[in-house]
């Protein structure tokens, strides 16, 4: 009996499961069926549709008429720089405030987790207004500052987890060996943080990714506008053209879903690991 009961209690979190996930990704399967049918057949009965023909003609005018490689180069650097940063500089910040033997550390890791509870939008204004001033509008440090900004508070608080389960006894060790500050960092304390490295960098790259709004106020050419403006362009110029519209979305969403699935384990385990270690 309490075979049977243990192998329904499975099916039914089986049921649960299969359900919760239907539900998750019938988004991304209803764009991708919009995106490969016509404008006409939209206004259909259902959720989705069966396209009578399949249109693939809406990706080439979204990869073509949207400047797609354009605002994904800009994208590309632009996330690709604020990973590097935020890495580095957490890292080093946690490593800073938890060995480093100093008066504020305590204050100072405190000021800087605490930045996960300012909201970004809460600071467009006043960063406009510095930006202005310092002549950094419509320009590439005017999205890079503040997706570091924003992405360090999180950063650090992960790193802090981890390096306080780095035993202080290797960089002891390290510097009766005669280790500077540099080299126990990067190549003794680092190795040994690949995990929470992982994690840091894909979160940073996942929440930056399809950032607007910062965007869209800090600049105004298109020099150094990212994909998320692909959209925005083709809502104006293919107002009526709905398919192509979800095109230019679907291939806007394509690289952070390439990227969560890959690499969705690494997020996991470090976010789980990262929790109990601290």
């Amino acid at each position: 009996m309490k075979e049977n009961g243990k192998k329904i209690g499975q099916v039914v979190l089986w049921i649960v499961l299969i359900i919760v996930a239907v539900i998750q990704l019938f988004p991304l399967i209803w764009l991708v069926d919009f995106s490969l049918g016509s404008s006409n057949e939209m206004f259909t009965n259902g959720l989705l549709i069966i396209p009578k023909t399949i249109r693939w003609d809406n990706y080439v005018k979204a990869f073509v008429d949207g400047n797609f490689l354009h605002y994904l180069r800009n994208s590309i650097l632009i996330n690709t720089l604020a990973v590097v940063l935020v890495v580095i500089i957490s890292l080093m910040a946690a490593f800073a405030c938890q060995r480093m033997k100093w008066k504020l550390s305590g204050v100072v890791s405190t000021l800087l987790v605490l930045g996960m509870m300012i909201p970004i939008h809460a600071t467009l204004l006043p960063n406009y207004k510095i930006y202005s001033t310092l002549h950094l509008t419509d320009t590439i440090w005017a999205l890079l500052i503040p997706y570091v900004a924003f992405s360090l508070p999180q950063g650090m608080f992960l790193m802090t987890g981890f390096i306080q389960s780095v035993p202080k006894e290797l960089e002891e060790a390290a510097v009766m060996d005669g280790c500077g500050i540099y080299r126990i960092v990067f190549q003794i304390i680092t190795p040994l943080l690949k995990p929470s490295i992982a994690t840091v960098a894909i979160m940073t790259f996942l929440n930056n990714w399809n950032e607007f709004m910062m965007a869209s106020t800090y600049l105004s050419s298109p020099t150094w506008k990212t994909l998320p403006f692909s959209v925005l362009e083709f809502t104006g110029e293919y107002s009526s053209n709905y398919a192509v519209q979800f095109a230019v979305m679907a291939l806007t969403a394509a690289p952070a879903v390439i990227v969560y699935v890959i690499l969705n384990k690494h997020i996991t385990k470090g976010v789980a690991m990262g929790a109990v270690k601290g």
